[in-house]
């Protein structure tokens, strides 16, 4: 039977269990990239929901899929977001070896068992996916790239799903490296299904202007954020001069999403601080 986060306090009161208080500010939720395994910490720790790999929670067996949803489903929180959607070096969106048929078989199994542990969206990075092979056309690559959201959108639809498409730095992607394109791309397929983020850590390795938040707030269903200095867990305001301006932007366009940490480091070493980080920067913003 699932729990609900009134009925989990209740209970870990009665068995004398202190459960911190959950992370969300002013309507923004606060999560974290993280495994499967690290489910209990996420929860100690007081994140409104973790965001797992889409790819690794379709790998599980059937068994060690049902023992993780009714663990899931017994915890006061849920895995709303899924990043790592496509991992598998043979899911391929561009080039010459695209299977229509695999792709199609994976993503209905990795989006219903998604929507079936709460989740409501999967963000598409997966650089391998849709990285340009050498000497490959990139129009016909941009092509392939919108075809694929346009079918996914649909698979995406019947499992009550979004797919939102994240723009990578140029270090990981050959392409969809800026918020700027990946809105081009919303705009392109027109699926209500097919959305985007905005990474904190790649917009400011990219350069993009954070205007692009006020630009694509139309189509932003979700944010991840790293302290560009590292890619570390962020921590302090001091880290970078261009926090403050960014959580001024993600509150001006009224988002009520979550707002997901993904870097290095560990929920032991961080989380405390960042969530405290978190929480002082929306306030003040």
């Amino acid at each position: 039977m699932d729990m609900t986060r009134r009925e989990f306090l209740m209970a870990a009161g009665a068995a004398g269990i202190s459960i911190p208080a959950l992370a969300s500010v002013e309507g923004i939720k606060i999560g974290v990239c993280a495994s499967t395994q690290e489910l209990d910490q996420v929860v100690s720790y007081g994140f409104d929901y973790i965001e797992p790999a889409a790819a690794s929670v379709a790998e599980m067996s059937e068994a060690g899929f049902q023992a993780f949803k009714t663990k899931l489903m017994a915890s006061p929180i849920r895995c709303e977001c899924y990043n790592g959607f496509i991992r598998q070096k043979d899911l391929r969106v561009v080039g010459d070896e695209v299977n229509w048929d695999a792709l199609t078989d994976y993503l209905n199994k990795s989006l219903a068992r998604c929507r079936e542990l709460g989740g409501s969206i999967v963000v598409w990075g997966s650089a391998g996916s849709r990285n340009v092979p050498p000497g490959y056309s990139r129009d016909k690559a941009w092509g392939q790239i919108r075809n694929f959201l346009g079918k996914a959108g649909e698979i995406a639809r019947r499992h009550q799903m979004m797919i939102a498409i994240e723009p990578l730095r140029h270090q990981e992607s050959n392409i969809i490296n800026t918020g700027a394109e990946a809105l081009q791309l919303v705009h392109g397929v027109n699926h209500p299904n097919i959305k985007m983020i905005i990474d904190y850590y790649h917009l400011r390795v990219e350069n993009e202007n954070p205007d692009i938040v006020w630009k694509a707030r139309k189509e932003i269903v979700h944010f991840h954020f790293a302290n560009p200095n590292g890619r570390l867990w962020p921590k302090s305001p001091a880290e970078d001069p261009e926090y403050g301006e960014f959580f001024k932007l993600v509150k001006k366009i009224g988002f009520h999403g979550g707002i997901s940490v993904e870097g290095r480091g560990s929920l032991a070493q961080d989380a405390t601080a960042s969530l405290a980080f978190f929480r002082q920067e929306i306030t003040a913003a």
